[in-house]
């Protein structure tokens, strides 16, 4: 881009380029930004038409950024309660250096009476939490229990273990041609001709790496999709083939597809015979999943199986995007595996128009792991959930999510006495299973500190200290998007204006680092931390990347060729064996199969008939919208206006049959509990299938205890069960549990 990043304009206002991130606003891509200021206010928000990969096209929540960050209910100051008034509204003000003289000494108390293990920092999924939560635990308070509390790690984190496992890489996105200026004309990019959909809706999510439109822009250009999904969305009405599959079922169907590839003989063999481990061990287990038996576990028919099958298979290149239908399941591993077996198999990993490699970690994901060195060998030993759960552990240096649950309701192995809360309203139905044993729980916690932009329910509830976080419209950064792990591109995050007095996740990192643990934060500020991360791998600094205002690197393909995914420099892949596992060498050694298999959901008709004849529906959840990320943005009235209501889709033969109208409030329970939903009838979903939305709270209700913002009202994880994980400590049944539905009564 290269163009100036703060322009004055004539009318006295002054305009800000940026990149967004979340949180708020923006979904993980990274969005060009162009930010109007005048009178210290934001007045106007509009796309970067010179931004590469966003090319001016912003979604409706980075519109709504002016309501957000004036929002008369945002919280702008520090603020302190007692414990005793936790749950009440019962706050004063303070200053950021009264908020540092409460925590400083607590945290120095707690680790001299009852060591640094007693602490716990929960972490959200907004990407600039992802990038800080780790080091504020290790670096900055100096604890080795950082818990993302999602039951089975179930998101992003399965898919990058089972990927570093499987081909010693990053997690893998499909090539859409990111890293050039000149994107889908520049002649090292090869268009896909089709690309499988699975589990994953792009144009809502917008995932790491991978800008939902680009997917609008490859179809315009010939590319044809297939669609993997319980539920056929807009994208699925434009596919080429649909896969509309029993929630739970993927491996199966995965099993199916490399069953037809291989005893077809349309497999790629000069990748198999040169890159691949246990090609002979796969072929002989697929034999137990031919298209007909599958096909009566899917519900997906025969001959379509067969027909993606050859496709995918004759078809190169071909790319497959997969998403949580992978990481919520407890199967998922074995999904995981048998995808990138589907991938590595046919030929399309690492070419061009393909999926993407790229090294496990890098840049500040590198410097993230590098924090670790601040906790000591035997204080690492103490993690939540590490001797336990060794695949999870070794992959993501966190604890075991389930076995912190445990944690905090048995004082086993140890008593957890303080939390920190970073970005993270996980109550309310955005990640925590059975929340309301968390909320139980978490009441044990001796003193609390909350990091949000808005009151939660999970701040209500827990809070004593509330610390107030900028969007990334108010403070400087990076955004780094990952592309096989590799950046797609760095966006420069240019402080356009102020709201209050908030810190950024990685000024609090800093500031709180500088107190307790000051050798591992040698920065001056900000810019001087970012610098210094970016120059010696990009040998350019943070005002070079102002200036540039997106950063592409250069893109490699076929790097396993070259030498560029091992250490030692040698060709092939990071793993064992050097090459492609189909055959694990480290799931075996975990206690788990070698090889990817089919396990049934552990509620289901074919699993707990009983149960299935009381809950007859199969449940699943958490498909993305348009205008909240996660429990975002709930109090934001120009988004509410578009989707006012917690909604569950049910087929209109089944609503017929239960008595339900489009629009009737629906109670959704099963032996694990109860939610209200409001209810949308749509042929789109099979009639033994209710879908639900996540992440609903109600600013509009009674902030206080027991209300909390109506949180229990329409809490879909409510009705998802506490560690029902796989072998290996992945996945959770989010996306495959079973209820029933009746229309609630006025």
């Amino acid at each position: 881009m290269n163009k100036e990043w703060k322009h004055d304009n004539e009318d006295g206002s002054y305009t800000v380029r940026t990149c967004g991130w979340s949180p708020p606003g923006d979904h993980p891509v990274g969005c060009g930004m162009k930010l109007t200021v005048k009178g210290g206010k934001l007045v106007k928000v509009e796309g970067d038409a010179e931004h590469p990969i966003s090319q001016g096209r912003l979604c409706v929540r980075c519109l709504a950024l002016a309501e957000y960050v004036h929002h008369p209910t945002r919280i702008t100051s520090p603020m302190k309660r007692s414990i005793e008034d936790r749950g009440k509204e019962k706050w004063s003000k303070i200053s950021w250096e009264e908020a540092w003289d409460i925590i400083v000494p607590k945290i120095l108390q707690l680790k001299k009476d009852h060591g640094a293990e007693s602490i716990v920092v929960f972490g959200g999924t907004g990407r600039e939490a992802c990038l800080y939560y780790y080091p504020l635990g290790f670096a900055s308070i100096g604890t080795p229990n950082v818990c993302y509390p999602l039951s089975g790690w179930s998101c992003y984190g399965p898919r990058c273990a089972i990927t570093d496992y499987i081909l010693g890489a990053g997690y893998p996105e499909i090539d859409f041609a990111g890293t050039f200026p000149d994107r889908y004309d520049n002649p090292a990019f090869t268009l896909p001709k089709y690309i499988v959909e699975w589990g994953k809706n792009p144009l809502m999510s917008n995932p790491d790496g991978f800008y939902g439109h680009s997917l609008i822009d490859m179809m315009k250009r010939g590319t044809k999709i297939i669609s993997i999904d319980p539920r056929i969305t807009w994208l699925g009405t434009r596919s080429e083939y649909v896969c509309q599959l029993r929630p739970g079922t993927d491996t199966a169907l995965a099993m199916a597809f490399l069953n037809v590839i291989i005893n077809e003989d349309l497999y790629d063999h000069e990748f198999v015979d040169k890159w691949c481990y246990g090609f002979d061990e796969l072929k002989e287990r697929v034999q137990e999943y031919s298209p007909e038996k599958v096909a009566e576990i899917t519900w997906v028919p025969k001959q379509t199986i067969i027909e993606v099958a050859r496709i995918i298979a004759m078809n190169k290149p071909t790319a497959i995007q997969w998403g949580l239908a992978v990481d919520e399941n407890p199967n998922g591993v074995q999904l995981g595996h048998a995808i990138l077996s589907l991938g590595a198999i046919t030929g399309n990993l690492d070419v061009p128009g393909g999926i993407t490699l790229g090294a496990p970690a890098a840049l500040l994901g590198k410097w993230r792991m590098d924090t670790r060195s601040n906790i000591s060998e035997e204080l690492w030993d103490k993690r939540i959930g590490a001797k336990e759960w060794p695949a999870l552990a070794n992959a993501l240096a966190t604890t075991h999510p389930d076995e912190t649950l445990d944690t905090l309701e048995t004082g086993k192995p140890y008593k957890l006495r303080m939390g920190w809360f970073n970005s993270s309203n996980f109550i309310t139905a955005t990640c925590s299973a059975q929340p309301d044993r968390w909320y139980r729980a978490l009441k044990s916690l001796e003193f609390n500190v909350v990091q949000d932009c808005f009151m939660t329910p999970t701040a209500m509830a827990f809070a004593d200290i509330f610390l107030p976080l900028p969007t990334f419209a108010e403070h400087d950064g990076i955004v780094i998007t990952h592309f096989g792990r590799n950046p797609v591109f760095l966006g420069a995050m240019n402080k356009a204006f102020t709201v209050g007095d908030c810190k950024s996740d990685i000024e609090v990192c800093i500031e709180l680092g500088k107190k307790l643990h000051p050798d591992m934060w040698e920065f001056d500020d900000v810019p001087d931390f970012f610098s210094k991360q970016l120059k010696p791998e990009l040998g350019i600094d943070f005002n070079d990347l102002r200036e540039l205002g997106v950063y592409q690197p250069k893109y490699t393909y076929g790097k396993h060729e070259k030498g560029l995914l091992r250490p030692d420099g040698e060709p092939g892949f990071n793993t064992v064996t050097g090459m492609v596992e189909l055959t694990s060498t480290l799931f075996e050694t975990w206690g788990d199969d070698a090889l990817p298999y089919y396990k049934e959901p552990p509620y289901s008709p074919v699993s707990t008939p009983e149960l299935f004849n009381e809950y007859p529906l199969i449940l699943t959840t958490g498909a993305r919208t348009f205008t909240s990320f996660h429990s975002e943005h709930r109090q934001i009235s120009t988004l509410r206006e578009i989707t006012p209501d917690p909604v569950c889709e049910l087929h209109p033969e089944t609503a017929q049959n239960l008595g339900i109208n489009e629009g009737d409030w629906v109670d959704l329970e099963n032996m694990f509990g109860k939610c209200k939903m409001k209810a949308h009838l749509t042929p789109c979903i099979h009639p033994r299938v209710v879908h639900a939305v996540h992440g609903w709270w109600f600013p509009e209700k009674p902030a206080e205890e027991p209300s909390l913002y109506g949180v229990w009202d329409s809490n879909i994880n409510k009705l998802v069960p506490h560690k029902h994980i796989g072998k290996l400590g992945f996945g959770a049944p989010f996306k495959q549990m079973i209820c029933k539905a009746s229309r609630r009564e006025a």
